[in-house]
């Protein structure tokens, strides 16, 4: 096998890692511990890979795939949905560990996804720290609403008492990510850059951040459809359907929804883009999906020449 490049798939579990090779009876399977990647490595490099491909599971794949990356190999994190998609469309419908590894290595030779950076132990870190804040803000929103409904004074005191030790959690993760953002100098122009925008306060440069560090390297088309506002054609024969924005990183797409209200109202260029739209009575979703893309666009651009919000130079 390792005369000729290889296509390999490595199906990715709490306690497994399944290994097939596209058009191979190949199989190997190992722990999903650091003990065992130097042997996994070893497997692989007489395998002499030309693309490894990964789902993104949840996190479950970092340090693995970190491994590979520190060995040299080419190995990319992909989508799940779309290697799914993928099985389908070959007919796969059963699903297991093995037959997910064998499509993960069919999907590697005929996608050939390109390779990607992996993230540093410092960007892993800020997105650890930014992933805990969401959840922090998802119980404090939930306590809130379970105190609204507490049935007796004894309960509504008790949950008062784990809002009060949910905040003290928040910010103490704002604090540690502060720290982490001064740590780096990259880090610091960008988010002083981000937030010279108005509209772009700490949480959303922090999202844009950790979440799409593509910011700055990408045209306006890349960086609209990576986040998801990108509006997109369904059109067939005659018929010209309502375009739709679909897929793209829904984090990502959550903070830039919360900036774009705030710059309708604080923000110059998106205040008038928006006002614009509603005189020509577009509903309320598109308006202010249009403005997220124009937004996105500004911060972009912003990062790609290294320069400051600027009324008289926002063209975009």
């Amino acid at each position: 096998m390792s005369a000729t490049k290889n296509f390999i798939g490595i199906d990715v579990s709490k306690r497994t890692l399944e290994v097939a090779a596209h058009e191979h009876a190949y199989r190997y399977r190992c722990l999903n511990q650091e003990s065992h990647f130097a042997k996994l490595i070893a497997e692989l490099v007489a395998l002499n890979p030309e693309r490894i491909v990964l789902e993104a599971t949840g996190g479950l794949e970092i340090p693995v795939t970190a491994a590979l990356h520190a060995a040299g190999l080419p190995v990319v994190v992909v989508n799940p949905r779309q290697v799914r998609d993928f099985a389908k469309a070959l007919g796969h419908l059963a699903k297991t560990d093995r037959l997910d590894a064998r499509v993960l290595a069919h999907f590697a030779a005929a996608i050939k996804p390109p390779l990607r950076p992996v993230k540093s132990n410092a960007d892993l870190e800020l997105d650890a720290l930014l992933a805990r804040r969401c959840q922090l803000v998802e119980m404090l929103t939930a306590e809130k609403n379970r105190r609204a409904a507490a049935p007796t004074v004894t309960v509504r005191q008790e949950v008062e008492a784990h809002i009060e030790w949910l905040q003290q959690r928040l910010d103490s993760i704002d604090s540690q990510l502060k720290t982490q953002i001064q740590s780096s100098a990259i880090w610091r122009v960008k988010d002083d850059l981000l937030q010279s925008a108005p509209g772009i306060g700490p949480v959303t440069s922090l999202s844009l951040l950790a979440e799409l560090p593509e910011l700055g390297t990408l045209n306006r088309h890349q960086a609209a459809k990576l986040v998801g506002v990108a509006p997109l054609n369904c059109d067939s024969g005659e018929h010209r359907g309502t375009r739709h924005i679909y897929g793209g990183r829904a984090r990502v797409r959550s903070a830039l929804y919360m900036a774009a209200l705030t710059a309708t109202r604080c923000n110059p260029v998106i205040k008038e883009f928006y006002q614009r739209l509603l005189a020509k009575n577009k509903p309320f979703k598109v308006a202010i999906t249009a403005c997220m893309r124009k937004l996105l666009t500004i911060l972009n651009m912003m990062l790609k020449t290294q320069t400051p919000w600027r009324l008289a130079r926002q063209s975009a």
